[in-house]
């Protein structure tokens, strides 16, 4: 079934109907969602969010937007989630020089923080990078060297794609290989090896087409599928079999 890797399910755009579209993802032919924290309230309301469904687990992680909040003393509450069982990864940490909501120093030291508790605790790590490919690859290589993870919503060059791939790193294939203008990420996805790819919806944003601009979901990931299927020469439903498996090596999910 569908591994969507990437969701925010704790967002406020599913609070009208956040339970009615959790419901209904095994009937879509999902069978595994990582709902993955942004904040420091996120990591709260998605813990809470994963426990009432089995199919779901959380990734606890600062988001590079929002590392300006960050303290010695509010980062000890982070780590307290790293003992909670449904907690299997490290995420989402990184760089964003678009927004650049954070000193870009700031940003650099969290990020390598999180990537440190990553390798003491053995998670791997979902990586976030925007408008900052060479500060992340860079940073990558000092100091999450030898960690397993996922480039989130991968977007950079086919050299940067290969460098992450030699690394031991997953790319995280969402809506935008179906867009029309996604060229080089369509190039990335049909020279490079399936085997180092992951599904993901990044939900409630980043929906395929059909419904781009509209609320994103992990039902929306068949659209992904069939795209990356007729790239590759594969059927949907063998690029849904391969990624979950993947994805269950990833995060160590029998």
């Amino acid at each position: 079934m569908i591994f969507d890797t990437h969701a925010h399910y704790d967002d406020e755009q599913f609070d009208e109907d956040r339970w009615a579209v959790l419901d209904g993802m095994t009937d879509a032919g999902v069978g595994t969602i990582v709902n993955v924290a942004a904040s420091l309230d996120s990591c709260g309301s998605g813990y809470e969010l994963v426990q009432g469904y089995p199919h779901m687990y959380q990734a606890i992680g600062i988001h590079p937007d929002e590392v300006g909040t960050l303290t010695e003393e509010n980062y000890q509450e982070l780590l307290a989630y790293y003992d909670q069982e449904k907690v299997i990864a490290v995420g989402e940490i990184g760089l964003d020089y678009y927004w650049d909501k954070a000193p870009r120093d700031v940003q650099h030291k969290w990020f390598v923080r999180q990537l440190n508790e990553a390798r003491e605790r053995e998670l791997p790590v979902i990586i976030h990078s925007r408008d900052a490919a060479m500060d992340t690859i860079q940073t990558i290589k000092a100091h999450g060297r030898g960690l397993h993870g996922v480039m989130h919503a991968f977007s950079n060059s086919l050299e940067f794609a290969e460098e992450y791939i030699k690394m031991g790193y997953y790319l995280g294939i969402g809506g935008v290989v179906t867009f029309k203008n996604a060229r080089k990420l369509k190039e990335i996805v049909a020279s490079q090896p399936i085997e180092r790819m992951l599904l993901e919806t990044d939900a409630p944003y980043l929906s395929p087409e059909p419904f781009r601009g509209k609320r994103n979901t992990s039902a929306n990931l068949i659209y992904v599928a069939e795209e990356i299927g007729k790239l590759k020469g594969m059927t949907a439903e063998e690029v849904i079999q391969i990624t979950e498996e993947n994805a269950r090596r990833l995060f160590k999910l029998s």
